[in-house]
């Protein structure tokens, strides 16, 4: 059975008189433990896609399942929950707390789950430890450079054990050497855990790191020869 199972999704949005179609019936299916880059030039559908993968977004037509549930069917409290105790989310922009220090922002995802103080604090240690910043935990994002926010962004991703990953443009703000060890971290959880990754990029370096590939244009899934940012590479 597949992990994820889209059929004939598609996905429009009324914008005043025009309506735009984001995802065209769109069709796919992700084995459990993949890891699956997603390509495509800006507007291709790639990040409406990722939305409806990780419950964000629901789709105007078509039917969704993860691992076997129909998620289409689902209301807005079973998606809540699905989120937050089957995805993990990772983005370009970090979404930290610019307030709180790196622990608690690591904590969030097991404050949401209900988890009590003593032992999340101790979870939330570990994963910090995990990505090498044990020592920054009491640091705010402020005093954090962009890979070290990264890497707490990260590691609040994975501190729930979600089965699935989903990194938007992860590496989009960061240099070369710390693209490479977000991008070394991503391949560990899927290699040492086994959580699937679906990881939105522009580079095709980063791409290179997944399993399959999936292009995206206007809307819908193309063969790499339609996709320009590939060929231009």
């Amino acid at each position: 059975m597949s992990l994820i199972r889209f059929q004939n999704i598609s996905r429009r949005y009324q914008m005043g008189a025009e309506t735009v179609h984001a995802l065209r019936d769109v069709s796919l299916e992700i084995q459990r433990g993949e890891y699956v880059a997603i390509m495509g030039p800006s507007g291709s559908g790639k990040s409406t896609l990722m939305n409806l993968i990780g419950c964000l977004d629901t789709p105007t037509s078509g039917h969704y399942e993860l691992n076997g549930l129909s998620v289409s069917d689902m209301d807005d409290n079973q998606l809540a929950e699905i989120r937050n105790r089957e995805i993990g989310f990772i983005f370009q922009t970090f979404n930290l707390l610019a307030r709180s220090n790196a622990l608690h922002n690591v904590e969030l995802p097991l404050i949401y789950a209900g988890l009590p103080a003593e032992g999340r604090r101790q979870i939330a240690l570990d994963a910090l430890t995990q990505v090498g910043l044990a020592d920054r935990i009491h640091h705010k994002p402020n005093e954090l450079s962009g890979g070290q926010r990264q890497r707490v962004a990260v590691a609040r991703a994975l501190v729930n054990k979600p089965s699935i990953l989903l990194a938007d443009e992860p590496t989009g703000n960061l240099d070369s050497k710390n693209s490479d060890i977000v991008l070394g971290m991503l391949r560990r959880s899927n290699q040492e855990l086994g959580q699937t990754v679906l990881m939105i990029t522009h580079n095709p370096e980063a791409a290179k790191y997944g399993d399959r590939i999936i292009h995206m244009r206007d809307g819908q899934i193309v063969k790499p020869e339609e996709d320009p940012q590939w060929v231009a590479h």
